[in-house]
């Protein structure tokens, strides 16, 4: 298994041949110089007085949302997963079956994407500053609530039934025993949500919902580059600022003996950070009108069945599998393949640079940036969902392998191998199984991120619910929603499989 592992990690990377080979082919005469005005762009972003006021604005209102959005989501999460364990229920001495049915219940808000539901508020609710919370909440509450609850099933029970034994009471038993352990579950889990809702902020602002992403958009289609990337290099450094946030909060999480104070006053410093972060959304639009909810009106089933007829079938879902399948190998084995070009320190610092920049740049506007110059294909839409998604694949596989011990490395290299074998295998292999169960988890999320660039570049599923929402065919809105859940839930299931056979390896 340690000799398959490594070769099974850079496997996946074949999916760049197909997808280059294409994007190369259809490149036209005027795609070097733009490309050539995007990088220059790079090196000498805008620095007008005017255009930093807008943008430093429209971060504000990026990360009040993904601050609010984030939090409100951590509380329900929490709430939520606790309601959907067995354990607990039991521990009451309770039947099981409302846990079973929540956790049931919530899978379908969990597989639509947070930019459906913002699409979807959107046109029921219409344009307003909490649109884009609820649509970042709704999905992660879900999100987090299935983690949560993996967890306290997870956990040895033994502890929990010796207290309920010696007659404490089940609050004070379940506080007393699983606090620990929790503690440095919504520390580490938490953290790495709040990076991503400011990504979900980014992305949502992109398609119309405020924020900064509106404003990079704007400049992307107007080809200033100077003022694109001056918002790009503001969202960089705050989202180096967080990492590093996060790395100390995990690091503390690590070391900390969490107990039931502990836990507590960590929500209630989420709930604070819920309020906090509302009231400088609130602040920054002080006129915004009142939620309206806007006529919607349910299909009926001859409707739907109608839909159903007139509906591609075959090629949207080919489509979004292939694209799956595509985005995914490249976010998967492309990080592996960039580490082992050279182990040198220098090397490594600036593929961690590339992970961070590919992470920054919304697949949307990575998608717009390369129609500019190429013809719209599906490859082009792999290329920018797995580029952005082989950012969070390339930080997790450098963490991981800061943390694994060398040894195996070291004496490899000593016994004579090159300084990439010895990296292949002596410190590669070792983190291969974690690294192909969390790829098995990455695969997932892209399936379901096929509708954001499917909504730019004229193919899937995507393309055809953006197609429906415009022209109110709610009958085709609600069977697109459902095959993509009914997609993302399968794709969750395979993923979980997967996860469990690499973890076990």
């Amino acid at each position: 298994m340690r000799l398959t592992a490594p070769v099974l990690v850079l496997l996946p990377a074949f999916a760049l041949l197909p997808v280059l080979i294409v994007v190369l082919n259809g490149a036209h005469g005027g795609g070097a110089e733009i490309l050539g005005s995007f990088l220059v762009g790079a090196v000498s972003p805008s620095m007008d007085p005017a255009l930093l006021k807008a943008l430093l604005m429209g971060l504000q209102v990026t990360i009040a949302t993904a601050l609010t959005g984030w939090s409100c989501s951590l509380v329900l999460g929490v709430l939520l997963g606790c309601l959907s364990s067995e354990r607990l229920w039991l521990t009451w001495s309770l039947p099981v079956w409302p846990a079973i049915v929540l956790r049931r219940l919530m899978a379908l808000p969990r597989s639509v994407h947070e930019l459906i539901w913002g699409l979807l508020l959107l046109q029921v609710l219409g344009l307003h500053r909490w649109v884009a919370v609820m649509a970042i909440s709704i999905p992660y509450s879900c999100l987090i609530a299935r983690v949560w609850r993996d967890q306290l099933q997870s956990l040895d029970p033994s502890r929990l039934q010796a207290m309920l034994q010696t007659g404490s009471s089940p609050m004070v038993a379940c506080m007393t025993a699983l606090s620990p352990a929790m503690g440095s579950v919504l520390v580490s889990y938490g953290g790495y949500r709040l990076e991503c809702a400011l990504r979900s902020a980014t992305l949502l602002g992109v398609f119309g919902l405020g924020g900064l992403g509106m404003d990079l958009e704007l400049s992307l289609k107007s080809l200033q580059f100077h003022e694109l990337w001056t918002g790009l290099w503001l969202l960089t450094l705050v989202t180096i600022a967080l990492e590093q946030g996060l790395r100390c909060w995990r690091s503390w999480g690590e070391q900390a003996h969490f107990g039931q104070r502990q836990v507590m006053g960590f929500a209630v410093a989420v709930v604070m950070s819920a309020g906090l972060g509302g009231v400088w959304l609130a602040h920054l639009f002080p006129d915004t009108g009142s939620l309206i909810w806007l006529p919607l009106h349910w299909p009926d089933f001859s409707s739907l069945r109608l839909a159903a007829e007139e509906l591609p079938w075959i090629s949207m879902l080919w489509d979004t599998l292939i694209l799956t399948v595509l985005a995914a190998g490249i976010a998967i084995g492309l990080p592996p393949l960039l580490l082992l070009l050279t182990p040198a320190p220098l090397w490594q610092r600036c593929i961690s640079g590339f992970w961070v920049l590919v992470r920054v740049i919304p697949p949307p506007l990575a998608v717009l940036l390369l129609l500019l110059s190429n013809q719209p294909t599906l490859a082009i839409g792999a290329l920018a969902l797995g580029l952005h998604n082989s950012g969070v694949m390339g930080r997790l596989l450098q963490e991981g392998l800061q943390q694994q011990d060398d040894s195996a490395q070291v004496a490899l290299t000593s016994s004579g191998a090159s300084s990439q074998m010895g990296w292949l295998y002596g410190l590669l292999s070792p983190r291969s199984p974690s690294y192909l169960a969390y790829g098995a988890y990455r695969s997932d999320v892209i399936l379901r991120e096929t509708v954001v660039v499917g909504l730019i570049g004229g193919s899937g599923l995507g393309w055809q619910l953006l197609e429906s929402l415009s022209s109110f065919h709610w009958a085709a809105v609600l069977l697109l929603i459902t095959t993509y859940a009914v997609l993302t839930l399968i794709g969750e299931w395979l993923s979980d499989q997967s996860r469990q056979h690499w973890l076990q390896s």
